[in-house]
């Protein structure tokens, strides 16, 4: 799905050394924050199993609602031990070890927020999350124009915000029984160089959402 130099990174050591120190700060603004909770809140019911995939010391799942289970999966045992809405978590370098330690068809639904970026393989990552879903299970997969730069691959570093959403899309589409990606899109009015110069705006919001065939 992706060539060889596609996958690369321009820091190519182990990652786990990268997050080695935790970072207690969001990647993102408040209004990117504010729309990310708000769709938790539309499309994830309450006592669903949650799997975070990639999560920090925050989810940014509502906190007036109760789940039955929210598993965490990141790069820093200091930060996930901080998400006071994790469950269970535990540390994992996917790029090496792309199996997760989880059963099949446990998980109602899979976020994964401002890290699809870091993903070198990632039609392997959206196969593991088909197989731990349930039935009609949902993923909602979420990102801005931010990034580790030395750290997110170069098919995403070369490409437009319309490039990635496409190549989302594309990984959904390398697993057969996904449903085709619903688009979720929120841009600033403000033309790209004026963001650029600080002038307000607010990050952009991409999230496309799939869900698991009730077939198998």
């Amino acid at each position: 799905m992706l060539r060889p130099e596609q996958r690369t990174k321009l820091d190519d050591t182990n990652d786990l050394n990268f997050y080695d120190y935790p970072r207690f700060v969001t990647h993102v603004d408040d209004g990117f924050i504010d729309r990310l909770t708000n769709l938790y809140r539309e499309r994830i019911q309450p006592n669903s199993r949650i799997l975070d995939l990639m999560s920090s010391w925050v989810s940014h799942l509502p906190q007036d609602l109760e789940y039955a289970h929210v598993e965490g999966h990141g790069m820093n045992e200091e930060e996930l031990a901080k998400n006071p809405q994790l469950d269970h978590y535990f540390v994992q370098n996917l790029n090496q070890q792309p199996k997760l330690p989880l059963p099949d068809a446990d998980f109602d639904a899979v976020l994964i927020t401002v890290s699809i970026q870091y993903l070198q393989y990632p039609e392997a990552i959206l196969s593991e999350i088909y197989r731990v879903l349930k039935p009609e299970g949902i993923v909602i997969i979420s990102f801005s124009n931010r990034m580790f730069y030395q750290k997110a691959i170069a098919a995403w570093r070369d490409g437009t915000d319309t490039d990635r959403v496409n190549l989302v899309q594309k990984y959904f589409k390398s697993v057969d029984g996904f449903s085709q990606p619903e688009v979720i899109v929120h841009q600033s009015a403000l033309p790209a160089l004026l963001q650029m110069m600080g002038v307000g705006g607010g990050d952009p919001f991409y999230a496309l959402i799939a869900l698991k065939s009730v077939l198998e």
